[in-house]
């Protein structure tokens, strides 16, 4: 009865990590056109987070959120954007241009951090707790040409990203789609990529897995 149970419990432990794992996504956009409806499914899509728990100090090292924002996410954010804010056609296909446009260049994140001292998640801060890098399959790693912290989140970033709080610190990170050799920095190819939070207090991942194009 008590193996049984063990079984059981072995089961359910795996069942439950199997709900949780994380989906897999294509760095190309959809072929079909989104809708206002979409943005809560692509946003659940292209977002990660992790609470790693120190055993040896019984802490919480730190709870971290982030949504990649790819072309398929700006697309979506950018129709729902449009919708909610009631912008003509025009002006909702100059911003989608904008973004779409900007995705060419640059990898935005947008993270939210918590947990720990307050003061030392700043990402800004060369003297914080936590470094950040983009990494991909073949471990190539790059950090960020910016990092904004963003010190009070408009209406819009509080509604559209659910783990910005006044109990985290939010930040937007931008990163080259190319390293300075030219090879890109997630390439077409890439199976993963990889927001790396490395320091003093350890190391956590957050990690998108990609569809074979």
């Amino acid at each position: 009865m008590k193996l049984g149970r063990a079984v059981l419990g072995a089961i359910v432990a795996v069942g439950m990590i199997a709900a949780c794992a994380a989906p897999i996504v294509s760095i190309k956009p959809r072929a079909y056109a989104l809708t206002p409806r979409d943005y809560e499914t692509v946003y659940d899509l292209w977002t990660r987070d992790a609470s790693p728990f120190d055993f040896g100090r019984l802490t919480t090292v730190l709870h971290v959120t982030s949504t990649f924002e790819s072309r398929e996410f700006r697309w979506a954010y950018v129709v729902r954007y449009a919708e909610d804010f009631a912008l003509p056609t025009d002006a909702r296909n100059a911003m989608l241009s904008a973004t779409l446009a900007d995705a060419e260049l640059h990898h935005r994140f947008l993270v939210t951090l918590g947990g720990g001292k307050f003061r030392e998640l700043d990402l800004t801060n060369e003297r914080g707790a936590w470094r950040v890098l983009l990494l991909d399959d073949r471990g190539r790693q790059i950090r960020p040409v910016e990092i904004e912290k963003i010190k009070r989140p408009t209406p819009a970033e509080r509604a559209y990203f659910p783990s910005v709080s006044p109990l985290r610190q939010s930040f937007r990170l931008v990163f080259p789609t190319k390293h300075e050799d030219g090879y890109p920095t997630v390439p077409p190819e890439a199976t993963f990529a990889v927001l790396r939070f490395t320091g003093p207090e350890g190391q956590v991942d957050l990690k998108w897995d990609f569809k074979p194009e």
